[in-house]
C-alpha cells in the first residue's frame, strides 16, 4: 500500500511541474521582444507590477497594464500623444510556448485585430 501512495504522490509532482511550462504567469513580468515584421517595428517590452515600458524606433512609451484574467489585459497609455493613443489597448493572450505567447490586440472599439508574438528574454 506504501508503494501505491508513493507512486502517486511521485505521478502528481511531475503533473503539477510539467503544467508550469504552460502557466501565463511568467509573462507578467519581465524583459520581452516583439520582433520587426507583420506591421510592427522591433520592440522591447519591461513589465514590472502595473507598469509597461516599450521601446521602439526612437519612442518610448509608458503604459499602465492590468490584467483581467491570465489571458486576457489591458494597456493604456500614461502620456497619450495623440487621440488613438488615448484608447485602451484590449489583448488576448490566445496560445502559449515555453518562451513566448501569441496575441490578439484591439484599439478601443476598432474592429482591427493586431496579431503578434511576444518573447520573453
Amino acid at each position: 500500500m506504501k508503494k501505491i501512495v508513493t507512486i502517486f504522490v511521485l505521478l502528481i509532482s511531475v503533473i503539477s511541474c510539467k503544467n508550469d511550462e504552460l502557466n501565463p504567469d511568467r509573462f507578467k513580468t519581465g524583459t520581452f521582444e516583439i520582433p520587426e515584421g507583420k506591421g510592427y517595428e522591433k520592440t522591447i517590452i519591461t513589465r514590472q507590477d502595473s507598469l509597461q515600458i516599450e521601446k521602439y524606433e526612437d519612442r518610448i512609451d509608458s503604459l499602465s497594464i492590468t490584467w483581467k484574467n491570465n489571458f486576457n489585459y489591458t494597456l493604456q497609455m500614461l502620456h497619450p500623444k495623440t487621440a488613438i493613443d488615448e484608447d485602451p489597448i484590449y489583448v488576448k493572450i490566445t496560445s502559449l510556448n515555453k518562451d513566448s505567447y501569441d496575441f490578439e490586440a484591439v484599439i478601443g472599439h476598432s474592429n482591427y485585430i493586431q496579431k503578434g508574438t511576444i518573447y520573453k528574454k
